[in-house]
């Protein structure tokens, strides 16, 4: 169990060092043993089936915390029902120069631009090797070095060199911090970069006689004409599924306290509407059968509750983190299986979509 004044000690110190240097503490921390697992009650109406895998639970690890693949398992074992590590690059890469994520307390929020800072498809890979048989549910969130030639083959390079070892690829072209990247999100170009990277899957299948699934992770800035698009592509092209949203680059909302104007894209409790607004819009569009991931602003149960009925079958998170501390896995976990027993339901799939409607009526 988690010990709730060891989390806010924990929080008081890290939150007294810059907020880059505090994250690489954590990730030191997980990888030591500091930071213990949690013993958590166990659901079994939690559990999501998706593709050919069940998820203990619906909470994920969002990518951005691990991009280097250090702690998947540490992670796992915190109650997250999967983690999802990267970005990563096929070449290494040091992201934009510091400082680069700001914290802003006021408004739960984080503003980040590291600009896809990583080192490497082979170092990543020599870590996830290191697992050996560990099980556990690990997605590779792939994406393109800054100064690539050809991005497309930077993506379709990342599904060859994990597809034996990832439990399921993130397509990330949603990160406003590399110049020219959500210009992918064009469906002309998205419709070469889905099929360059659907059919490097499709020869991956033959070989190791898995069918990987693979997810788009898209911004919650698009406009509407153009999530009919990528939504129309994702189908046609026999994608996997959508994770929704990555960052947004507005600064709608916010209080005006702390680094507001900081450039980079913003996360956290102030992405939560816009997010869930994209999320019941791209659920409407897809329609029932297409998996979603909803992200963005989750940091009770009661958001985690929302983007399901808004169209969610899994959840990610990760700025709420950098405020709340690893107890709130266990709480919001706690706060879903309340909610299925007040309203009498066996599974979370039997709550998707209760909201859909109203989320993808209102007003961005």
């Amino acid at each position: 169990m988690s010990l709730p004044w060891l989390d806010k000690a924990a929080l008081k110190v890290l939150h007294a060092l810059d907020a880059e240097t505090a994250h690489r503490m954590t990730i030191l921390a997980l990888k030591s043993g500091v930071l213990p697992g949690q013993r958590l009650r166990s659901d079994p109406r939690l559990a999501v089936k998706l593709w050919d895998l069940t998820f203990p639970n619906p909470l994920g690890m969002a990518a951005g915390f691990d991009k280097n693949g250090e702690v998947p398992d540490a992670l796992l074992k915190l109650g997250f029902g999967h983690a999802e590590v990267g970005s990563v690059t096929p070449r290494p890469q040091p992201g934009n120069s510091r400082p680069r994520v700001f914290r802003l307390p006021a408004d739960q929020g984080v503003i980040n631009r590291y600009g896809f800072n990583n080192e490497g498809h082979e170092a990543l890979r020599k870590r996830l090797d290191a697992r050996g048989n560990l099980t556990g549910i690990v997605g590779i969130n792939v994406g393109a070095n800054k100064d690539a030639e050809d991005r497309i083959a930077d993506y379709v390079s990342g599904i060859y060199a994990f597809a034996d070892i990832a439990t399921y690829f993130t397509v990330n072209i949603s990160s406003p911090n590399t110049p020219g990247l959500r210009d992918l999100q064009a469906r002309s170009v998205l419709a070469e970069l889905l099929t360059g990277v659907i059919s490097a899957r499709d020869e991956c299948t033959q070989k190791i006689g898995r069918h990987v699934p693979v997810l788009l992770k898209i911004a919650p800035d698009v406009a509407d004409e153009d999530l009919s698009d990528i939504v129309e592509e994702v189908l046609s092209k026999g994608v996997d599924g959508l994770i929704v949203s990555n960052t947004t680059i507005s600064r709608d909302g916010l209080s005006g306290f702390g680094p507001a104007e900081e450039a980079g894209g913003l996360s956290g409790r102030p992405l939560f509407r816009k997010s869930t607004i994209m999320l019941a819009r791209a659920r409407k569009l897809a329609g029932p059968e297409l998996p979603i991931i909803g992200v963005g602003g989750i940091d009770s149960a009661e958001t985690a509750w929302t983007k399901i009925t808004a169209g969610a079958d899994l959840l990610q998170f990760y700025s709420s983190l950098v405020f709340k501390g690893p107890a709130l896995v266990g709480d919001i976990l706690d706060g879903l299986s309340d909610k299925l027993e007040e309203q009498g339901l066996s599974s979370l799939r039997e709550a998707r979509d209760a909201n859909m409607e109203a989320w993808a009526s209102e007003e961005a």
